[in-house]
């Protein structure tokens, strides 16, 4: 899970979370769920990795509003061999009111960009 803070830039002139900025707080949420399952960004690049988005989604339930403490709950599934997604749940703290759900998918990419198998370790946590 992520906490984040709602900041005044990521809002539009009605002062509502501007639709893009979303899909970035699912980044931080993906992220985060990696490093808490032993396995960063950094460390898949390093191993010859990468995870460009084929897919992304959002359903947008209620709007979050400039300063709302927001959080970013992600789980993570292989969804082929060489796929996997991640689907997302941003909820405001305040009243535990679910602002938007979502999905990404996620291509696995050796480092000359051919899909390939990630490791039995990385593989065996998105079972």
């Amino acid at each position: 899970m992520s906490r984040l803070r709602v900041r005044y830039a990521e809002t539009d002139k009605m002062g509502v979370v501007y639709y893009a900025n979303y899909f970035v707080w699912f980044e931080v949420g993906r992220a985060d769920f990696l490093r808490t399952v032993g396995w960063t960004y950094r460390e898949m690049e390093a191993e010859g990795h990468s995870l460009p988005v084929i897919e992304a989604h959002c359903q947008y339930l209620q709007g979050a509003r400039y300063d709302d403490e927001l959080e970013v709950r992600t789980r993570g599934r292989m969804i082929s061999p060489v796929r996997i997604a991640f689907d997302y749940e941003i909820t405001r703290v305040s009243d535990h009111t679910a602002v938007a759900v979502g999905r990404t998918v996620h291509a696995t990419l050796n480092s000359k960009g051919r899909p390939c198998r990630l490791s039995g370790r990385v593989r065996a946590v998105f079972q």
